[in-house]
């Protein structure tokens, strides 16, 4: 589709040596298991915020969302709403208690590790299976972010899709094997600033050579006038209830993200939270509107409509037919930051969960912080590997493997999460039970449809989870007072 021309060739090979050269600077800095997972707890609140929300969105961002816009037009704001809304919830009532709770149980480093410590889990148990679902659901996760890179090389540069998918997933791996989680973090930071120019700029463009906003705007009615209709789908049929509470039911899956988490986590001081929320809303707000303009101003500036099945390429096609090509490369580098930011964080969590959660537990109790490290850095090479066999399936979705890997992080690990950090008569029984029902409701509920089991298996699962804690929590005697003091400790310290 795109012409492999010396100007985009030359910007992307620029990004990529910057990217890798970031993980080269922190190679020497990383002295320990916690500086590799974790950064030492040394993150800004500028780092902090970027990072968390770049790695959060990853390709999706500028694939699936635009994607799902140009084909549904408004319904698709309810997923941006939802998105918003999660965001602001998540930063406000659990980054900070989240901060003071893993450094004060144990010094945690990874969420396994925090669960372990909070309800003193001697049997490893908890950490073991909290570790299990984290690999099952990062491998579709991480797929997800390999699949959009192999779309992005395949359309720019021609290559075969199995081709683009090495390249992809080669980059990936070089600057997350090196550098650890602050190369990830200060990547993620550059990767976020990119993506916010271009996905405003390209909508933009796009109006402007429509004629502006009003004339867009009737462009798109003559079209059809349905999608720009929030309370309808694409042929003017009333969303259903079932519609929107899916859609909106996105921003619960926040909860339980576990590379959202370790930003929190790793921020420097819980001082910083309070400044990182307000750049992260900024930043998120913008960025999930802006990917549905995109969407609904590609109906009526693209030269020839989009082929069924090529929805997620809108925003590579609109940068070819809008941008100069001096800027091409810089605006479909920011999909490759998208893909990146997240990738690579997927890489780094799922690796310490092998690490940490298996190798150090089970295998190897003394082990150096030196060969933690390195046993960490081949973790990532074997998960990358992984993820790559899931994506070599060149008609993957990027929406469906992120949808429902962002269901099953939400519903095993969200009420864990929130009721861990705000109810005290929450046991280790009661946490085993929420993360085995609501890992396992979204996996069997995925394979249902039709009718109400069309709701987006977040919504069961998160709901499964949390009757699950309360009940065996209920049943089981009370935490005893070290933890119960431990809590209110956590939910003191400022």
């Amino acid at each position: 589709m795109l012409d492999s021309n010396f100007s985009i060739l030359i910007s992307f090979i620029l990004y990529l040596i910057f990217m890798v050269g970031i993980g080269w600077v922190y190679y020497g800095k990383t002295k320990t298991l916690s500086d590799y997972i974790l950064g030492g707890r040394g993150l800004n609140s500028w780092v902090g915020a970027m990072s968390a929300q770049a790695s959060d969105m990853s390709g999706w961002l500028l694939l699936g969302l635009p994607g799902y816009a140009y084909v549904a037009g408004l319904e698709s704001f309810w997923i941006a709403f939802g998105l918003a809304v999660g965001t602001w919830f998540n930063w406000k009532f659990v980054a900070e208690r989240l901060r003071n709770y893993t450094e004060i149980s144990g010094d945690s480093i990874t969420l396994p590790d925090y669960f372990e410590n909070r309800f003193r889990d001697t049997s490893h148990l908890l950490r073991i299976i909290s570790a299990i679902f984290i690999l099952i659901f990062f491998l579709i996760y991480t797929a997800s972010g390999f699949v959009a890179g192999a779309k992005l090389f395949s359309t720019v540069f021609g290559l075969s899709y199995n081709a683009a998918l090495l390249i992809g997933v080669g980059v990936i791996i070089s600057y997350t094997f090196l550098g650890g989680f602050m190369a990830v973090s200060w990547t993620d930071f550059f990767q976020g600033i990119i993506m916010l120019v271009a996905i405003i700029v390209v909508p933009t463009l796009g109006v402007m050579k429509a004629g502006g906003l009003s004339s867009t705007l009737d462009g798109i009615r003559s079209i059809n006038p349905a999608l720009l209709n929030i309370f309808t789908d694409s042929t003017g049929a009333p969303l259903a209830v079932l519609s929107v509470v899916s859609l909106m039911a996105w921003g619960l899956g926040y909860f339980g993200q576990p590379h959202i988490l370790a930003r929190f986590m790793a921020i420097r001081t819980t001082a910083e939270i309070r400044k990182a929320r307000s750049i992260a809303m900024v930043w998120v707000v913008a960025s999930l509107s802006f990917a549905v303009v995109v969407g609904i101003v590609g109906l009526i500036c693209l030269d020839t409509p989009l082929a069924a099945g090529e929805q997620e390429k809108i925003f590579m096609v609109m940068v070819d037919q809008l941008v100069p090509t001096v800027l091409a490369g810089v605006f479909l580098a920011a999909i490759l930051a998208a893909i990146m930011s997240t990738a690579d964080s997927q890489l780094l969590v799922t690796s310490s969960a092998l690490t940490e959660d298996f190798y150090k537990v089970l295998f190897r109790k003394e082990a150096s912080d030196a060969e933690l490290v390195w046993v960490s850095r081949i973790a990532v090479m074997v998960v990358a590997v992984f993820a790559w066999s899931f994506a070599r399936n060149p008609d993957s979705s990027v929406l469906g493997l992120v949808s429902y890997a962002w269901a099953g992080f939400g519903a095993t690990f969200g009420p864990i999460i929130l009721l861990s950090l705000y109810w005290k008569r929450m046991t280790r029984n009661g946490a085993l039970a929420g993360i085995v029902a609501g890992g396992l409701t979204v996996i069997a509920w995925k394979q249902l449809s039709g009718g109400f089991f069309d709701l987006y298996e977040i919504v069961p699962g998160f709901v499964v989870s949390i009757i699950a804690i309360v009940a065996v929590s209920l049943m089981d005697a009370e935490p005893s007072k070290e933890i119960q003091d431990e809590f209110d400790a956590a939910g003191a310290a400022k």
